[in-house]
């Protein structure tokens, strides 16, 4: 129902996302929808030079028109500032041997080596430019669009860290803090927990390493009943597994309590259910995470994924140069020592983007009003059954 695609380098003159079945209707401003989310996910302590270099901006190229979606496929573009600095080795006209900054040295836990083996690249940064974490620059455009939708059906979103270099930051959800986060240079609710976690990523960066950590997405008054129990690829915890894991350098996802209902009776792990008149059918825990079957309950949907430290060490590991085949040190391209919080805001977007799919899967319409209408109607349906 909802197909998004992206392209583009990481040091090439722009990322594009293009997202094709947004009804129409859907009031849309870049400055105000998308940008705010693209700051984000430059944000959190820790990052690299790259981010003083760019500042991010969504351009719409099609699909908007006066402020709304018009049913068209959305077509966005972000500007790499970085560009001016390497469009001579990033030029697409041939140019002659030997290529400018040619990467041969791969990095142990990144995509050059089996990427070029795959591809039958000898240079990886053939390899690199593409797989590079840049590119969640376009999901979270794409995912921003997937959010204001979700907003038109009565959804919340909080994207935050809950553990990092080591260290538990969880401090609780409180969905009147959601601008805390923002203020966090870690974006945690547990400000008592950020002095220890810098210091440790201080002690990385001087030490020439990286740090991973935990990311939440959370999402509050999704309707009950979006996914499907019937077939595999249907399933909505599948789905958004799929999509987390997509994202670069995430490399596990939990749905609610995942992990620890592994260790426990089931009588600690499932919810029981009640009904009243005020709330109709209601859980008094949620243990898991707003998902059964691969459905939503329509308590709040808690997707949780683990991220490892970036592949790209300043005091680079032991690999193999792939011309050469003599032993080399791995190569160094300006990186982060963390982002954690930034990854935080990427599983929120994609995240979004496979929600927001399974709302026009089961309300499917061409306008937004259509869809606000449709999921009225099916909480009255809900209440009621």
């Amino acid at each position: 129902m909802l197909r998004y695609l992206s392209a583009g380098e990481s040091h090439g003159p722009a990322l594009s996302a293009l997202l094709d079945g947004v009804p129409a209707g859907l009031a849309l401003v870049a400055s105000e929808h998308v940008d705010p989310w693209l700051r984000r996910r430059q944000g959190g302590y820790g990052r690299g030079r790259r981010q003083a270099i760019e500042t991010d901006h969504a351009r719409f190229l099609g699909g908007v028109r006066a402020g709304f979606s018009t049913g068209a496929p959305i077509a966005m573009q972000i500007e790499n500032r970085d560009w001016r600095n390497w469009s001579a080795i990033m030029d697409p006209e041939p140019g002659g041997e030997p290529r400018k900054r040619a990467l041969s040295a791969a990095r142990p836990g990144h995509a050059d080596l089996t990427g070029g083996i795959k591809y039958g690249h000898k240079d990886l940064r053939d390899v690199l430019e593409r797989a590079s974490a840049r590119e969640t620059a376009a999901r979270v455009a794409a995912g921003a669009v997937a959010l204001r939708l979700l907003e038109e059906a009565g959804v919340k979103a909080c994207a935050r860290v809950v553990a990092m270099a080591g260290l538990p930051c969880d401090g609780g959800m409180d969905w009147d803090r959601l601008g805390d986060l923002d203020e966090s240079p870690l974006r945690t609710f547990d400000q008592g927990a950020e002095a220890a976690i810098i210091e440790r990523i201080d002690q990385a960066k001087q030490a020439g390493d990286t740090l991973g950590g935990v990311v939440e997405a959370r999402f509050r008054g999704l309707p009950v009943g979006l996914g499907s129990y019937v077939q595999w690829d249907r399933k909505l915890d599948g789905r958004l597994a799929q999509a987390a894991v997509s994202i670069p350098a995430i490399k596990a996802v939990e749905i609610g309590d995942g992990w620890y209902g592994a260790g426990v009776p089931g009588s600690s792990v499932h919810d029981a259910i009640f009904k009243d008149e005020a709330r109709g059918y209601r859980r008094d825990t949620n243990r898991a995470g707003g998902l059964e079957a691969g459905m939503t309950t329509g308590e709040e949907l808690v997707v949780r994924a683990a991220m490892k430290p970036i592949a790209t060490l300043m005091k680079p590991l032991p690999t193999v140069d792939v011309v050469t085949h003599e032993p080399a040190d791995a190569a160094r391209e300006r990186s982060d020592t963390t982002a954690v919080p930034a990854a935080s805001i990427v599983v929120l977007a994609m995240s979004a983007l496979v929600l927001a799919d399974a709302l026009l899967e089961k309300f499917g319409a061409d306008t937004v009003r259509e869809i606000r209408e449709r999921v009225r109607a099916h909480e009255a349906w809900t209440s009621a059954y």
